[in-house]
């Protein structure tokens, strides 16, 4: 060949290795997106950012414990393993399709001794019917990527590979929350069982009290027990949160990778006052910048657009080079040396004729998968925006009802103490002071769980978020 023709032949083989069929990429259009979170205004284009370390977005709450038990969850947590080790296949998978890159050389020596018989097609007079036969070769084969199906193939591996990393960020982000949420449920179910403790201690006084005055005259049987079955109402309701606690304790236990029955926490009522932290929820392109979850649905996408592609050079023949080389004699004392060598060297193609509608049904099926996913991605997206409306929205009511609920503590504990005073003066009977008592405590439970919501909220707010932010405050209301 001339060295014009080789250049030719080697334009040619470039314009074909370049050729592909996935159709060109860009991630789907979704919905227009609202520019703001309630008062807020600004937008920018959002590009992704979900591989941002987010930080120890816990430490906010100022709780010394909570980080303690967090910084055991990554390490610890069994759910995070196997999240971890399908990271692990999934990058394997893209080694092994980005091998086909290589051509591919196997080696082997082989020695044989076989007869043949005189009767043989294959017999050979001069050698005599015993043979031996000493190989040494060496084959290679490599498939030109004409038509892209190798380069689709490294393309949807490593969006899959991608879309495993970010799902193990989207359960490294849900197991922190949920141990956050699982905390706080435990510190309030020991601000309740405290609370019904001391419920308990108290409705004992009263039914000492009432059966003091029952034996004295001044009292009825009817008061008597009225104070009585308060009384074991208010035990069955410390019991059961008792449980509840129990229960919130083994949950933790499972979370940082402890057996529950050796898993421990003392009790540590959680403090009345404590609010939630500010958190500046920021503009809405960030949020599909940092969720995890919105990022492993939209490399997906593009692992199934890679897949039509690879549908698409099924239509086409397969072009590849095979080579051999090697030496091969009748006896060792010439088996190496150069009048035993043997080689070869051919181009190959491989088309498919019939398969009975195979590779259109494959092609339909990748087109398919391409839409699924694109739907999948446009409802994460929508998910994801209603999680951080839904979450705001219960901080800024839950904030209004801790207001309000505060007032009623403060006006049933009033009312308890006049009602004490009315019965104990003789102007009312008992079932006034069980009525105010079953008020206030209502009124206090009430309270504890307004409070739980809160936290719980701004917990579910920042996984909403896709975890850390930058640290600023939230704007004042109305600004």
């Amino acid at each position: 060949m001339t060295a014009r023709g080789r250049a030719m032949a080697l334009g040619l083989s470039s314009a074909l290795t370049a050729c592909s069929f996935a159709p060109r990429y860009a991630a789907p259009a979704v919905q227009t997106a609202p520019p703001v979170y309630q008062e807020m205004d600004g937008w920018k284009t959002a590009q992704p950012a979900d591989s941002v370390h987010r930080g120890s977005w816990w430490e906010i709450f100022g709780d010394p414990q909570l980080s303690a038990l967090e910084a055991r969850v990554t390490a610890a947590n069994q759910d995070l393993k196997a999240a971890f080790a399908r990271l692990q296949e999934a990058r394997a998978a893209t080694r092994i399709a980005r091998a086909a890159f290589f051509p591919t050389v196997t080696a082997g020596p082989t020695v044989t001794r076989s007869h043949t018989g005189p009767n043989a097609p294959s017999y050979n007079g001069t050698l005599g019917p015993m043979v031996d036969d000493f190989s040494l070769q060496a084959d290679l084969s490599y498939e030109l990527d004409v038509w892209g199906r190798i380069r689709n193939s490294v393309a949807a591996a490593g969006a899959s590979e991608r879309a495993s990393a970010a799902d193990l960020a989207t359960l490294d982000l849900a197991l922190h929350a949920e141990l956050a949420g699982d905390y706080f449920t435990l510190r309030s179910q020991d601000a309740q069982v405290e609370l019904l403790d001391h419920t308990v201690t108290d409705y004992e006084q009263a039914l000492m009290l009432t059966r003091t005055l029952y034996e004295g005259g001044a009292g009825l049987i009817s008061d008597v027990d009225q104070a009585q079955a308060q009384l074991e109402t208010a035990r069955t309701q410390a019991a059961d949160m008792r449980l509840m606690r129990s229960q919130s304790q083994h949950a933790i236990a499972a979370l940082i990778g402890e057996s529950a029955s050796s898993f421990k926490l003392e009790p540590l009522p959680l403090d009345a006052r404590l609010a939630p932290p500010a958190i500046d929820p920021g503009l809405p392109s960030a949020l599909l910048e940092r969720r995890p979850d919105v990022a492993a649905a939209e490399r997906r996408v593009a692992s199934a657009n890679a897949q039509i592609g690879i549908a698409r050079a099924a239509y086409f023949p397969v072009f590849s080079l095979a080579a051999a080389g090697g030496f091969e004699s009748t006896q060792t004392a010439n088996w190496l040396t150069v009048p035993s060598r043997l080689w070869s060297l051919g181009p190959q193609a491989l088309l498919t004729v019939f398969d009975g509608g195979l590779h259109r049904a494959q092609s339909a099926a990748a087109h398919a998968t391409y839409d699924e996913q694109v739907a999948n991605y446009r409802s994460t997206v929508l998910t994801a925006y209603q999680e951080v409306e839904d979450n705001l929205a219960a901080l800024h009511e839950l904030e209004r009802e801790s207001v309000s609920q505060a007032a009623a503590v403060e006006a049933t504990a009033g009312a308890l103490e006049q009602a004490q005073n009315r019965y104990q003066g003789g102007i009312s009977t008992y079932l006034e002071v069980v009525v105010s008592e079953n008020a206030a405590l209502a009124a206090r439970l009430t309270a504890a769980s307004i409070q739980l919501r809160r936290l719980t909220a701004s917990v579910l707010l920042v996984k909403a978020l896709g975890g850390g932010w930058e640290g600023r405050a939230a704007p004042a209301s109305g600004s």
